[in-house]
């Protein structure tokens, strides 16, 4: 087998965009990785829906079919 062929395998920081910090390991190259979304703010965990829509696409499909 060849030596030295494994990843480093080193623990990282996890940084949410809520504030919610764990860590972790990874193979991922540096000491911090960010993230959108975690456990403590992800709508299956919390059962809070987050409806997140930019261009009123969700206002149009409720309107059309009277929602």
């Amino acid at each position: 087998m060849n030596k030295d062929i494994q990843p480093n395998y080193h623990e990282v920081e996890v940084i949410c965009a809520c504030g919610e910090k764990f860590k972790t390991k990874s193979t991922k190259p540096g000491d911090t990785i960010k993230v959108d979304i975690c456990s403590k703010c992800h709508p299956f965990f919390t059962g809070k829906q987050k409806i997140v829509d930019a261009s009123g696409k969700v206002e149009k499909f409720q309107k059309k079919h009277g929602l």
